[in-house]
Parts: C-alpha cells; structure tokens; sequence
C-alpha cells in the first residue's frame, strides 16, 4: 500500500528548537504542520472491515513562547482525525482557526497571558469566558453535533465547527442565532443520540454563576435558565439521563480573598461536594440538591436511572490539592505542574447513588486503580452499562501509559500498559458496525512514542483489552500527547459514503 501525504499549511512558530519546558519537548513536543494522508501503512495487524467511522481528538497545541509562564492548558487548539473506512485508514490535522490564534500569528508572539500568569501583562484586554482575560484557545475538547465537529474550551468561550471528515473549518457555532454570547460554552457539552439534542453549561463569576441550555436537532436553543450556586465555581463536566441533567458545586474554586485582589487561585473549602439534579427541561424552583464527600471531579463516565435513584459514575479525586513536589533538578517554577498527574490528584472511578424520594446519598469507590479520562460504549448511554474504558497516568506526569477496562457489574478489570516512552491519549469507543451489544466494539486511541519518534493511530479489541492492540497504522508525523477525544460513526458524516476518500469531500484552503 502506497501511502499519500502532503502538508496543507505550515503554521510560523517562534518557539526555541532547544525548548527544554517539560510540556513543549518530548511526550510533549508541539507540531507545526498540517496534514493529508490516506492509505496510511499498516505496520500491525489489519484493519478491521467493520471498523467505520473518524477518531477525532483535540489537544493545546502551542506556538509562540509565553509571556512568562507557560501552562500545559494554554496552548492552541489542534484537532486530529484518523478515519477508518472499508479496511483503509487516513489521517487528517488541522488547528483550531480560533480568533486569538489569527491575532498572535499575525503579531508573531502571544499576546494573552496564560493561566499561570496575571492578566496585568497581556497585551490584549479582551479576553472569553469564566476568567473574562483568556484567550479563547478553543483546545480542551471535542464533540460530534448535527454531523460537524465542535471544539470548546473549558473556561468557557466559543464553540468553533470543522468537518470532521476533513478539517476544514466551518466558523463558530451561532445555533441560529441563540448561542449564549456572554459567557459562551464550557467544555464537555453532551451530544445526546437518542434526541439529536446538544445539553450545555457555561460558568463565570456574576450570579447565577451558571447556566444550563439545551440545542435541539434542528439547531434552535429550546431551553435555557440559570442555576444559582452560592458563588463563583470550577465545574469542568456535566452528566446526563434519560431525564435529567446533573450538575456540581464542588469545594475546590478559587480563593475569595485573592479572587478580589484579582488572582484565580484555586483552593479545597471545608464544604461538601453538591449535585443538583434537574429535569432536561425544567425550570430553577425544580433543582434537587444532594450531599456528598468533600472531592473535586474533573470527568464523569455516565449517568443513568434506576428506579426511585440517580445513579452517577465519575472520578472521585483523593487529593484535589496535591503539594507540589520538590524534585531535584526542577526548577521550582515547574514543580507545581506535577499536580496534573493522576496519582497526584489520587483519581478512582467513583459511583453516587441519588434518591429522589428520600433525598438521600450513597457513594462507593468502585476500584483501587488510579485511572481517569473515562470512556463508554455511547449506544449504552444513560442506561445500566457494564464497561468503562480509562487512562492510566505516568506517575508525576501528565502522561498516559496505558488503559483499563472497568467491569462496573463484576468489579473485575483488565488492564495493558503501552510500555516505556509510548504514551495514549484519551480512547474512544467505536460500535462495531452491525453491534448487538455492548461489547462489541473497537476501542482507538492515538500514541506517541518516543522509542521511534512516531505516532500510531491504534485500534483494540473492547472485549479483550489486555491482548494488545489488534492493528496499528503510522501517522506522518510525532503527534504530541494530548487528552480528550470522540468517535464518530460513518453514519454520523455527510458524503461519508459518497467520496472514496477524505480529500475528495473538499477543496482544502
């Protein structure tokens, strides 16, 4: 098989070739170029005839030095896609054409102080979202919406569209002209396939402190209304059931006493943790709030009923404040980026039962495992499910080593590690096409490695996780690590079936 590459755009980067910063080098190393490549070389197994459908991950990408201190969260949307049709596999890259990346590529240096540094040294003074001074990279996540990719922003900004076929750019979500302007979205929006319905909150520091919408499948906002907290918080995800929506008022948020003074420093409160619980459209007077141990949970897995209770499963962290660790040979200005690692933040998969009737909370620790960045069949939402496929961290870095398959009805796991200086990002789970259950899936993940400074798109078997990867195809390029992603189903795409391959679907600018 003969493979065919070309770059579509090399982006202008001021960034050292000799960049020592332990998130712009190695596992970590930022990319520059844009690439087409189809019938990607096979270099393990085959590729699975009912394999259909993209992998489409998104990651901070950066490309100008900071103004001063650089965070692992500031860098520029890039959003990869390897798609799989037919027994055949390509790769598309492309940067997130947010409006803050044209403005410092057209200054040649960043202009926007990052999240480690004080607003009081940017250049620009318009800023996006909860913190109101960030530029609104657009980097954190990704989803699939009415056929077209969707990136966002955990602080909350825009949602900027891509086909996820091939990565052109498609301008910002407006949904018809109700898309909440001033506060924009947060990340991890819920694409719900049952309703064609996109569920989503944003945050910020006036009151209600959040807000809560729904899009319906003809692209209308149908319902939108406040959810009162009692200050400013740092939710980072939402869940969902067949009819509610579940929301967070967590005791990690910043500190009111420096918040005044104009920093955003996060601290622990000695406070419970809380979860509202909300029908998919009602109104604020129907919020049930629930008590639970005192956590703070960056990602939840799925949400179903059953019976009088809500049942939450999410990853309960044991340490939400991790002390920086003092490590010889660290500069003391990078230590505290170690907090970004799993067995920092002590993260265990974690399930909340909430009862309607009683109002009362059960919570159990579902595993001994430290994982995170959990992943599930998405035809088994909202329903009684039985696996969740996570990460596994390097310990003290962001990095991630390997997976696990949690058993949710036995408790039993299986677990593989992708093995020194290879490192996954987060996995998705692709039903094989014709799947009558569950099981019967393929899960794909994208790794790094830096053994042969290449990258893989990686294919397993869902039902057998601990046996390897059953194929691998070579990218064109080292992607650097990265985090969240999502499946999209070929049957999800427009002119999936009517293009023999990607590049034919469009003229790429």
């Amino acid at each position: 098989m003969v493979t065919s590459v070309d770059i579509v755009e090399r982006m202008i980067s001021t960034l050292p070739a000799d960049d020592d910063h332990p998130y712009r080098s190695g596992a970590w190393r930022p990319q520059q170029s844009e690439w087409n490549a189809d019938d990607l070389e096979v270099v393990q197994g085959q590729i699975p005839a009912d394999l259909d459908g993209v992998y489409l991950r998104n990651t901070e990408n950066p490309l100008h030095l900071p103004i001063q201190h650089y965070h692992p969260f500031d860098g520029d949307g890039m959003v990869h896609m390897v798609g799989f049709r037919d027994g055949k596999a390509f790769y598309r890259n492309r940067f997130v054409r947010t409006d803050g990346l044209a403005a410092e590529q057209q200054a040649g240096h960043s202009l926007w102080a990052g999240i480690a540094e004080s607003p009081a040294i940017s250049e620009r003074t318009d800023g996006v979202g909860a913190r109101q001074f960030l530029k609104d990279s657009s980097s954190t996540d990704v989803t699939v919406f009415r056929g077209e990719a969707m990136t966002s922003y955990y602080q909350c900004g825009d949602l900027y569209r891509l086909d996820p076929l091939t990565g052109q750019a498609l301008g910002k979500a407006d949904f018809n002209g109700g898309f909440p302007a001033e506060l924009g979205v947060s990340a991890h929006p819920k694409n719900d396939d049952r309703t064609g319905e996109l569920l989503f909150f944003n945050y910020g520091k006036q009151w209600p402190y959040l807000n809560y919408g729904v899009v319906d499948a003809a692209n209308d906002v149908v319902h939108y209304v406040p959810v009162e907290l009692p200050g400013p918080r740092l939710p980072h995800d939402m869940a969902y059931t067949e009819n509610y929506v579940i929301f967070n008022d967590f005791p990690l948020f910043w500190d009111a006493d420096l918040l005044r003074a104009g920093q955003h420093v996060p601290r622990m409160h000695d406070l419970p943790s809380r979860f509202g619980i909300l029908p998919r459209r009602g109104e604020p007077s129907q919020i049930r709030w629930f008590d639970a141990d005192p956590t703070y949970v960056l990602h939840f897995v799925n949400a179903f009923e059953d019976g009088d209770e809500v049942v939450l499963d999410g990853f309960f962290q044991h340490d939400p404040e991790p002390a920086p660790i003092d490590e010889a040979g660290i500069p003391a200005s990078l230590r505290p980026f170690r907090y970004l690692a799993l067995n920092r933040m002590k993260t265990r998969l974690h399930r909340w039962r909430f009862n309607l009737v009683t109002g009362a909370t059960r919570e159990e620790s579902l595993t001994d495992t430290i994982s995170e960045f959990g992943m599930m069949n998405a035809d088994y939402a909202t329903t009684d499910y039985r696996y969740a496929y996570a990460a596994t961290g390097k310990p003290n870095w962001f990095l991630f080593d390997g997976l696990v398959r949690h058993d949710l009805h036995t408790g039993a796991e299986e677990h593989y590690c992708f093995g020194d200086g290879v490192f996954a990002s987060e996995t998705s789970v692709a039903p094989k096409l014709g799947a009558t259950s569950e099981e019967q899936a393929y899960l794909v993940t994208i790794t790094t490695d830096l053994n042969n400074d290449a990258s893989y798109g990686v294919v397993f078997d869902a039902a057998r996780v601990a046996d390897g990867p059953i194929c691998q195809v070579r990218l064109p390029e080292r992607v650097s690590s990265g985090t969240h992603s999502t499946w999209a189903p070929g049957s999800e795409l427009r002119r999936w079936r009517t293009a023999e391959r990607a590049a034919d679907a469009v003229t790429v600018n």
